[in-house]
């Protein structure tokens, strides 16, 4: 139950890029599922430490010399 309460914010603040902010920008993700998919399920299915920290491993590997194709949450 704690778990959820912690995450809920964060989830909010997914929601809203992949609603309002991610259909303005071009599709740029290297990535399946796409980095905010992956935020999402992270901190689902790790809390928010650990999720949060694959998160963020997965957001700065998401450039022109980074890794690319499937890579699911752990």
């Amino acid at each position: 139950m704690l778990k959820k309460i912690l995450i809920a914010p964060f989830l909010l603040l997914v929601r809203f890029y992949q609603y309002v902010i991610s259909p303005l920008t071009p599709a740029a993700c290297r990535y399946s599922p796409t980095c905010s998919h992956y935020t999402a399920e992270a901190l689902k299915k790790h809390g928010l430490f650990r999720g949060g920290w694959l998160a963020i491993k997965r957001i700065f590997s998401c450039h022109p010399w980074g890794g690319s194709g499937y890579d699911p949450v752990p």
